[in-house]
C-alpha cells in the first residue's frame, strides 16, 4: 500500500507541474493537426477534399 500511495503522489505531482506550466506559458492550446478550423485535407494542400466529408 506504501508503494501505491508513493507512486500515486509522485503522478500527481508531475501532473501538477505540468499544470503550472501550462498555465504559466500563456500560448493557447491547440490540436495535433494546427488547431480549430483546419482538417486534414487543408493540412494536406487539398483545402476542396474537405468540403465533401461529412461533419464530424
Amino acid at each position: 500500500m506504501q508503494t501505491f500511495l508513493l507512486t500515486f503522489g509522485f503522478l500527481m505531482s508531475i501532473m501538477a507541474i505540468m499544470a503550472v506550466g501550462v498555465i504559466f506559458s500563456n500560448k493557447p492550446l491547440k490540436g495535433s493537426c494546427g488547431g480549430t478550423g483546419k482538417c486534414a485535407c487543408e493540412l494536406a494542400g487539398k483545402p476542396k477534399a474537405c468540403e465533401n466529408q461529412p461533419p464530424s
